[in-house]
């Protein structure tokens, strides 16, 4: 088991974890081992998950979630599987984390009547603006 927060818990037969070829340090040791991780969890599908959590890690995610509601992250920062393992494990649980905040809701506000006043009268002085300058090209 994973633990995410206090109350959530990911069974790790929920993630699979797929090891790729990657790019960048390495050398040719690059061209040998599968050090990159892709990370695969099912968002949709998942128990541990309550519905809330679901709804906003699915808007958060962006990109990285298919059409299947399946969220992929790639790790290939690092030059052992390891190390890369262990961060795309830790990308998720932020993911996770960040989703359980609830949105702050947001208050209606209205303007001042002071601040009703100045809108109206800038509306004012540019109206005699313009006035004037239509005024003045009639007369030509």
């Amino acid at each position: 088991m994973i633990e995410v927060t206090k109350n959530i818990w990911l069974d790790e037969n929920e993630i699979q974890l797929h090891f790729v070829r990657a790019s960048g340090p390495g050398g040719q040791n690059v061209n040998k081992v599968s050090t990159a991780v892709q990370l695969r969890f099912d968002v949709g599908n998942s128990p541990s998950l309550p519905g809330d959590v679901r709804t906003r890690l699915i808007r958060l995610a962006g990109r990285r979630i298919t059409q299947d509601g399946i969220l992929l992250i790639e790790a290939r920062q690092h030059r052992t599987q390891e190390r890369n393992r262990e961060d795309a494990i830790e990308r998720l649980k932020e993911l996770i984390r960040l989703a359980t905040q609830k949105p702050k809701p947001r208050k209606k506000t209205k303007p001042s009547k002071a601040a009703k006043e100045r809108r109206i009268e800038s509306k004012k002085q540019r109206g005699k603006t313009k006035q004037m300058r239509r005024t003045s090209s009639d007369t030509d």
